[in-house]
């Protein structure tokens, strides 16, 4: 597809949906996407463990100082500033990848309105979790900053519902948003110099190098040396 065409589609996409979203796919070419719906893990497999408790806490790193409060708001004030937004990765089960940019102030709620949009079937019940472990996305009253998502997060989409159930037979995004997988990798097209810059930069004036005279080894001589 041609790069001004790709960004027309994304730039449209935008309006209409209200914010930037990309879409991936990660499906293998040894699997196909209702064989990843039925592989999914079971909530066994993200429980926390104390394994993974000791191995938290020894990749843990201890302040060498204690902060005073005016320090820890100063320094979370500090790292709010940097970030103007946050790249969100919502991950399907039929193997594509949503991705959509939020402002960190807004709330986590924004993205399950983002759903309502793209979904082929929203009225479907659903739930958002992180891994690992598996931890359900439920206050949807957080900023982006206070869910820990900046600079930016993967989250899982499931349908709350047995997995055998019929809504695994239907694409998960709708079929426009699906078309606008694999956009993001079109390179932008390259901008030749017009003729009014490569003029400028001709018609520029020559630098003019400074040249010292030669010295006058004679004349540099004191005069109790000619005597």
């Amino acid at each position: 597809m041609d790069a001004d065409l790709a960004m027309a589609k994304l730039k449209a996409a935008k309006e209409k949906y209200g914010r930037e979203i990309r879409v991936f796919e990660t499906v293998t070419t040894s699997q196909e996407p209702s064989e990843v719906a039925k592989n999914e893990e079971t909530d066994e497999f993200y429980e926390f463990t104390p394994e993974d408790y000791y191995r938290l806490m020894s990749t843990k790193k201890e302040d060498k100082y204690l902060k005073t409060r005016k320090i820890r708001e100063a320094e979370a004030a500090a790292r709010r500033s940097r970030f103007t937004k946050a790249v969100i990765r919502i991950r399907f089960p039929d193997g594509y990848t949503l991705e959509g940019t939020f402002h960190p102030s807004e709330s986590l709620q924004s993205i399950f309105d983002l759903l309502k949009k793209v979904l082929a079937r929203p009225e479907l019940p659903h739930y958002l979790y992180t891994t690992p472990p598996k931890k359900l996305v439920k206050d949807t009253s957080q900023d982006f900053f206070a869910a820990g998502f900046i600079p930016g997060a993967i989250v899982h989409f499931s349908y709350d519902m047995p997995k055998d159930a019929a809504a695994d037979s239907v694409p998960y995004l709708l079929e426009d948003v699906i078309s606008l997988k694999g956009l993001d990798h079109i390179p932008e097209a390259k901008t030749e110099p017009t003729e009014s810059t490569s003029q400028s930069i001709t018609n520029d004036p020559p630098v003019v190098t400074e040249q010292r005279k030669p010295v006058d080894k004679k004349a540099a001589k004191p005069k109790w040396l000619k005597m």
